[in-house]
């Protein structure tokens, strides 16, 4: 199997590429990524020197490289994650979110149809493109679409044009939405990773209204066995939910960050909400456990300590992002700047 793996050097991308490398060694993963500020080549340095794994600078609006790409690969299949995924930055900039999420997941459906029945198009979305839950009830695979922010906007036009891809030409591809991801590698703009680093350093952690927003968080290590197990079992046109059966309000999160490092929760200072901050996310995925037997392996409980460990033990890897030196890692390896 040779599959290209597009935001491979992003938080769940880099996290993939470590899984697959140990569980599927025999498989030949093409790291596609244009390395804007969450990418991370650092996150890959035990990677480096595998002969089944490459590393391709390209953005994937770009049609021409992903011709080329294509064509000098020929892959089996594509796990498409690359996009821009921070709500904060889409208030700000929608138009990078269109153009990122939208147009290059348009792109890659180009070159993908070029390759056929047999080529396989994972697309890896969020549980974000269902909007806003209420105090009950939980997201299914048939919950209307309802995104309240440009990123999860723009994450539903890509779900879109996927599901029309197989509609219109039949093509083989995937969707899975997924709730909240936390462990190894994620860029410190993100609720875990942020309060972990600003409490180890006794500076303040801002948290949204009254911190009672809901997530659902899933290890992402599991995230990444079930997009192993989607590629491989699933079933052509079909939407698979992956969660983590595991609600917490924001706010207790914190809490419990902070009692895990020893910090005093006078560190907390509430801010004011972010527009169309959604209430409460919830998923179901008992349709990916009955019909592919997949189940998460880490309970929170497990996960979050040894996130809280991993953070502690790569406080180079943070600081190194928090100054931007992380960004000369490219230079320093391949010889040339970024978008040289």
């Amino acid at each position: 199997m040779r599959v290209i793996i597009t935001g491979g050097a992003g938080f769940i991308g880099s996290n993939l590429i470590h899984y697959l490398l140990k569980h599927r060694p025999e498989w030949e993963l093409i790291n596609l990524d244009a390395l804007t500020y969450a990418g991370n080549l650092e996150n890959l340095k035990a990677c480096e020197g595998n002969p089944n794994y490459h590393f391709e600078h390209a953005d994937i609006v770009d049609q021409d490289a992903m011709t080329r790409l294509f064509e000098e690969y020929k892959p089996d299949a594509i796990m498409h994650l690359a996009a821009e995924s921070h709500v904060d930055r889409s208030i700000l900039d929608p138009q990078s979110f269109v153009r990122t999420n939208v147009m290059g997941t348009q792109v890659l459906l180009n070159e993908a149809k070029k390759l056929g029945d047999s080529f396989r198009f994972l697309h890896v979305s969020t549980d974000e493109v269902y909007g806003s839950l209420g105090s009950t009830g939980f997201f299914t695979e048939d919950t209307p679409l309802a995104p309240n922010s440009p990123y999860s906007a723009s994450k539903t036009g890509s779900d879109l044009l996927v599901r029309a891809a197989n509609k219109t030409h039949g093509m083989d591809t995937i969707i899975t939405r997924c709730s909240n991801n936390y462990g190894p590698y994620q860029f410190p703009e993100k609720l875990i990773p942020l309060m972990i680093s600003n409490a180890m350093e006794d500076k303040q952690l801002p948290v949204y209204g009254d911190g009672k927003n809901v997530r659902d968080w899933l290890y992402v290590e599991d995230h990444c066995s079930a997009l192993t197990t989607v590629l491989e079992k699933g079933k052509a046109g079909e939407v698979y939910n992956i969660g983590g059966n595991n609600e917490w309000f924001n706010i207790d999160i914190v809490k419990l960050i902070l009692k895990s490092l020893g910090k005093s929760e006078e560190l907390i200072k509430y801010v004011t909400d972010r527009p169309g901050h959604d209430r409460r996310y919830a998923i179901d995925a008992s349709k990916l456990e009955k019909e592919l037997g997949w189940e998460p392996s880490y309970t929170f409980e497990e996960g979050l300590p040894m996130t809280i460990d991993w953070y502690q033990d790569n406080v180079e890897w943070t600081n190194r992002i928090k100054t931007g030196k992380y960004t000369g890692y490219y230079e320093e390896q391949y010889g040339k700047r970024l978008n040289s």
